[in-house]
């Protein structure tokens, strides 16, 4: 992860440091559905590799969106409060591509 910068132009694009890119978004609206081990993540995101998902899991560790937490069996992964505080955002998203499934030749795998 780049280091954040001392100014930023608009809260936006602040908050495109955090969730910006093509998986930390998809990754966290995974964890906002329930606390997921790796192996979870990785079957249920279709395209990324492993050397993605991990190098993503530790940028979102390291912005205190996320943390692993031992279940007694294995690591999980769960959002912090900050990574609960984009609950509304995700739901938004979720319902807008749902919207837009409406309108393209697309499906969503459940």
């Amino acid at each position: 992860m780049k280091r954040l910068k001392a100014t930023y132009g608009c809260p936006v694009e602040l908050a495109l440091e955090f969730v910006g890119g093509k998986w930390k978004t998809v990754i966290l609206a995974r964890l906002k559905q329930a606390p997921q081990r790796y192996g979870d993540l990785r079957a249920r995101i279709d395209g990324i590799s492993d050397k993605v998902l991990t190098e993503r899991l530790k940028d979102l560790e390291r912005l205190d969106l996320i943390e692993k937490r031992s279940d007694g069996t294995a690591l999980v992964y769960h959002l912090t409060g900050r990574g609960e505080s984009l609950r509304p955002v995700l739901e938004a998203l979720y319902r807008w591509g749902n919207v837009l499934v409406e309108d393209l030749p697309v499906t969503i795998r459940p």
